[in-house]
């Protein structure tokens, strides 16, 4: 059906691993899991739609599989390392994510803020399809003076060197 519309990126959410990683035998995932999202995906590669794969939790030991699945992006909190995602996908794929940790814009000083924006903008500006993005996005607890820093610091470093 939503090969049918005129959206141009479909975002795959599935949850399909904890904080830790797989909770079943990654076996079962490559047998079961990543051969559907192939199919679902193809169908939306055909009508010419990009496919952003998002997931919470630690998914880094399928990465390889799901972009051979057909992801055109991926969409991640900080339990994946974005060094490694950057590395691999950088300049082929759409990048949605950071080192910022919505636990850190919680309960974090402005100095943990900054230098997990720092270690983001130093992967980012690799990254021709990079969209900055909080692990586990801002909730309604952040206080509002580290919401206020977190993007006025942003804004005055966005700036691709």
């Amino acid at each position: 059906a939503w090969a049918k519309t005129s959206i141009e990126v479909f975002i795959c959410h599935d949850d399909m691993v904890w904080s830790n990683g797989a909770f079943m035998d990654p076996d079962f995932y490559r047998q079961a899991i990543i051969p559907r999202y192939r199919e679902l995906w193809t169908i939306l590669k055909r009508a010419g739609k990009k496919v952003l794969y998002c997931s919470d939790g630690n998914w880094i030991e399928f990465d390889d599989d799901i972009a051979d699945a057909g992801a055109d992006g991926f969409i991640f909190e900080p339990f994946v390392p974005l060094k490694t995602i950057v590395k691999k996908y950088g300049g082929t794929h759409v990048i949605v994510g950071s080192n910022v940790d919505c636990r850190t814009l919680t309960f974090g000083t402005r100095v943990e803020i900054q230098a997990e924006i720092d270690t983001t903008l130093e992967l980012a500006f690799k990254c021709p399809g990079f969209i900055f993005a909080t692990g586990n996005h801002i909730p309604s607890n952040v206080p509002v003076d580290n919401a206020v820093f977190y993007f006025d610091y942003l804004k005055a470093h966005w700036t691709r060197p």
